[in-house]
């Protein structure tokens, strides 16, 4: 098993290629299906500002930067599980298994999200998107997981576990 601070190094590089993948899915689904691409941002920021956040479509310091860096936290945690529970399978660099690491624990971070999360703490943009779109959120963010992956391994052989 990696150490801590490899697993930290790489979860922020994961962290942010996932964050910044799933803003651009929750962007473009907030256009399509609200006219706002921010909005589904904003709503993050209820954690800070109650529900009232989900009311904000435009770019705004109150609710824009709070939701995005709310976003970017969950993202990045959800990174540095991704990278303490699947570092020796992703170390082996084979595409199936950093794509399947990286699905799975999309797939778990919306469950925990909406199954095991109550109400007040789910992350918001579900009050502004359709199931499909939110699926998509979540398969942005299991893309953004597997290219940090890739990207913290690029110089390094695989490894036979």
């Amino acid at each position: 098993m990696q150490n801590w601070t490899k697993t930290i190094e790489r979860g922020l590089v994961s962290g942010a290629t996932s964050s910044l993948l799933s803003t651009v899915a929750l962007a473009i689904a907030g256009k399509k299906e609200t006219g706002s691409a921010l909005a589904p941002t904003n709503a993050v920021s209820h954690y800070v500002h109650g529900d009232k956040a989900a009311r904000k479509d435009g770019a705004s310091l109150r609710y824009t930067v709070p939701g995005y860096l709310i976003h970017h936290a969950s993202s990045t945690f959800w990174s540095i599980v991704f990278e303490r529970v699947a570092g020796r399978y992703l170390d082996r660099k084979t595409p199936v298994g950093i794509l399947t690491a990286s699905a799975a624990t999309s797939a778990f971070a919306a469950f925990a999200d909406y199954k095991l999360t109550p109400k007040r703490f789910q992350p918001g943009y579900e009050k502004h998107l359709s199931t499909p779109s939110l699926a998509g959120v979540y398969a942005c963010l299991a893309l953004g997981l597997a290219i940090g992956a890739a990207i913290t391994r690029q110089d390094e052989p695989p490894r036979q576990v």
